[in-house]
């Protein structure tokens, strides 16, 4: 993960400290939803995969039987078909992007495993990401309350002096 780059505070002034910070949570807030967004994908993709190994698995169990399988499959949203299969030597895996290829059944179940397993790890590295930017999110809170209460104690000791000075003529 890129770490958003904070410009140098050393001479700027607590105003622009402040806003700097600011930028630097909202960019935070901004990769957040992101990986958040990609996270929900990832969660919705895995049982998706993890139903097409239940069927490529049954097709299997079924070829050598003579018993066909009957499938009720969505056509399009909301709407359900019912097929009878009868040995089925392939199956037909939709990859997206308008596009949809023809496997044997042992490919399917080598493609659709190695997609499972790869989106389980991007899950586990995703959360890992999550982590790490809610560390990043909080140190940066802690930080600006930090810079505005040593802006707040620097205008009393200010303002203490500027009293001292104005009593003492």
């Amino acid at each position: 993960m890129k770490l958003i780059e904070l410009p140098s505070l050393m001479f700027s002034s607590t105003i622009q400290r402040h806003r700097d910070l600011l930028f630097l949570l909202q960019q935070y807030r901004v990769v957040e939803m992101k990986l958040l967004a990609h996270q929900r994908e990832l969660q919705a993709k895995i049982p998706d995969i993890g139903k097409c190994l239940d069927v490529v698995a049954t097709l299997q169990a079924k070829k050598g039987t003579g018993e066909a399988v009957i499938a009720d499959f969505e056509v399009s949203e909301g709407i359900y078909s019912r097929a009878r299969i009868e040995e089925a030597d392939s199956v037909c895996l939709w990859l997206g992007a308008n596009v949809m290829l023809e496997y044997s059944c042992e490919e399917a179940t080598e493609l659709l495993q190695k997609n499972l397993e790869n989106a389980k790890a991007s899950l586990e590295v995703l959360v890992a990401d999550l982590q790490f930017l809610r560390d990043q999110v909080t140190i940066t809170q802690v930080t600006i309350a930090r810079v505005y209460n040593w802006d707040v104690h620097q205008r009393r000791l200010r303002q203490a002096a500027a009293a001292t000075t104005t009593s003492e003529t």
